[in-house]
């Protein structure tokens, strides 16, 4: 699992093509009682181990404000 503690722009120059997947979030407290966002995605049909778990980002009350600036400022 990814702890995400901070964003940082990285311009693409071309986007390729992505598949679709299923995704799930949840809100948990950390250890020390903080509020994060956990998102999973799970494998497509054709991996080894179908609708398995493949990714998780658990993102801190930092990375979530950041997060959130981002999302203001690009999709109003």
């Amino acid at each position: 699992m990814a702890l995400v503690t901070s964003l940082q722009h990285l311009s693409m120059e071309k986007a390729g093509p992505h598949l679709g997947a299923k995704c799930t979030y949840s809100i948990i407290r950390d250890l020390d009682g903080r509020l994060c966002l956990q998102i999973d995605t799970y494998g497509s049909a054709g991996r080894k181990i179908p609708g398995g778990k493949s990714q998780s980002m658990r993102f801190t009350p930092e990375a979530i404000a950041q997060l959130r600036s981002v999302l203001e400022t690009h999709f109003r």
